[in-house]
């Protein structure tokens, strides 16, 4: 993560210590799996709350993190963050909206994208660029490094903009040894005739099982 973040991970669910009625309401319609992977990563939200502001452990405890009309969860005002959830991988991510304008976080299993869904996903510099890394280290999934980037690209994007943003309209460099990447991303004009940031960095890490992305822009840094 990225200085100035505060995350909170876990594999399986959770029994949270307290689920609030909205939330409860906003997946009764959904199975049970839902469920639990939906409170889990909440109560892992307010954890990385309490830990963002320890001056004021409390202040989120009780606050609610509803989805929108696309899923994304509503912070607080003045928090910026993102959860993610693959398989029994769950986490959370938040920092203060001074110091990040926007923040995605992504997990995903690791393992390379079929060629068809590689075709959707990835432009032809991206092909081009994963298939030399895979010849200088096969054993990792560099297709799915570049779909999770850009999913946590989304997910920083879509709060700033209230726009969709698609696969091709992306174009993600990946660092190996510094274990970054950089995006390329389309000129927007959101609410106010503020004009959004064209670009975007991020971290990334592969273990045997996942592979963890976040895609962050600075306050400074979105005009």
């Amino acid at each position: 993560m990225p200085p100035g973040t505060y995350a909170e991970e876990c594999f399986g669910d959770l029994v949270p210590d307290l689920v609030l009625p909205d939330e409860l309401a906003a997946v009764r319609t959904a199975t049970a799996a839902r469920r639990r992977e939906f409170h889990t990563v909440r109560a892992l939200a307010r954890r990385a709350l309490a830990g963002l502001t320890p001056e004021a452990p409390m202040r989120y405890e009780v606050h609610s993190l509803l989805p929108d009309a696309r899923g994304a969860p509503i912070w607080p005002a003045g928090i910026v963050g993102s959860m993610t959830h693959s398989h029994e991988y769950r986490a959370a991510v938040v920092a203060k909206s001074s110091t990040y304008a926007a923040i995605g976080l992504d997990a995903e299993s690791n393992r390379t994208l079929p060629p068809d869904v590689c075709e959707v996903v990835c432009r032809p510099e991206e092909r081009s660029m994963i298939d030399a890394l895979s010849r200088q280290e096969p054993s990792l999934a560099w297709s799915c490094v570049v779909f999770s980037a850009k999913e946590s690209i989304y997910k920083a994007w879509y709060p700033l903009t209230g726009a969709w943003l698609d696969f091709e309209e992306v174009s993600v460099q990946v660092e190996p040894g510094s274990q970054t990447f950089r995006a390329r991303l389309p000129a927007h004009v959101g609410a106010g005739g503020i004009r959004t940031s064209e670009e975007m960095t991020g971290r990334w890490l592969a273990t045997a099982d996942l592979i963890l992305t976040t895609a962050y822009l600075s306050s400074s840094g979105h005009r």
